[in-house]
Formats: structure tokens, sequence, C-alpha cells
């Protein structure tokens, strides 16, 4: 099974806009997620619908926050892109009369489940400004002259 790994992106979309004065293009935000602008624009359309980010066309266009970054929460951003499945692992479904397999099936459903509400209730305590410190802090730390790996930083 491949991860959905949108989340990730959208987070590290989102922390760049925060950090830029003005909107960024889908190509630029490409540049920094090193995906393709298509890719962008999608997952960014997701966030839109919702009403977290704005875009405009054009010349001076681009993406934008349309909300306050302390008010977002990554368990929004989840939901913003449709609830991805959280866990790549999961049960067996080739014997379904088999008892032993119902047993293990019924274990891990009820693990799975109190798993997933826990991941979902940290997700929204967490917020974007809370990323973005964490991101300031490890910048600030990292200015030691070394080479920053992203091309908008």
């Amino acid at each position: 099974m491949n991860r959905d790994s949108r989340l990730s992106l959208v987070l590290h979309a989102l922390l760049h806009m925060a950090e830029q004065p003005g909107p960024m293009t889908s190509e630029a935000l490409s540049r920094c997620l090193g995906t393709n602008p298509v890719v962008v624009r999608r997952t960014m359309g997701l966030l839109r619908t919702v009403g977290l980010v704005t875009s405009d066309r054009g010349h001076a266009g681009g993406w934008r926050i349309s909300a306050d970054i302390s008010a977002i929460t990554l368990r929004q951003l989840h939901e913003a892109l449709g609830e991805p499945v959280l866990f790549a692992i999961g049960n067996r479904h080739e014997n379904p009369d088999c008892l032993v397999e119902q047993a293990v099936n019924i274990a891990l459903d009820s693990a799975f489940a109190e798993a997933e509400a826990l991941l979902l209730e940290r997700f929204a305590e967490v917020t974007l400004a809370d990323l973005a410190r964490d991101f300031r802090r490890l910048h600030a730390a990292r200015r030691d002259g070394k080479e920053q790996t992203c091309s908008m930083m």
C-alpha cells in the first residue's frame, strides 16, 4: 500500500507560504516541494475549497493562506484532504469464515481505531503556527553557514 504524503506536502507548502510576504505560485511551491506544479494546484485546490487558502491568477497571482495560521490545525488539513488513511497496515480478509482470522481482525480493528482516535486528537492540538515556530527555531539554530536544501529559504 502506498503512503499518502499529501498532509506532509501541504504542511511544507503552507510553511513556505507563511514565511513569504506575498503569494506563491504553484511553480515556486513545486520547486520547494520537489514535485510537479499540477500536484500543487490539485492539492492546494482542496484547501481552497474549505477556505484555508485563496488563489489569484495573473502576473502577481499565486496562493495565499486565507486564515490565521494559529487557527489552522493538522486535523483541519487532514479533513480537507479527504481524511486519507492514517496507517498503511491492515487486516487480512482472505478467509472471512476462519474464526482465527475473525479474532485477529477484531483485535486489530480495535487497536487501529484507538490509535487513529489518539492521532486525530493530537492533530487537533497542533497548529500551523506551532510548526512555523519549530521551523524558525530550527532555522535560527542552523545559521552556521551550512547551505539550506530548500530553494526558497
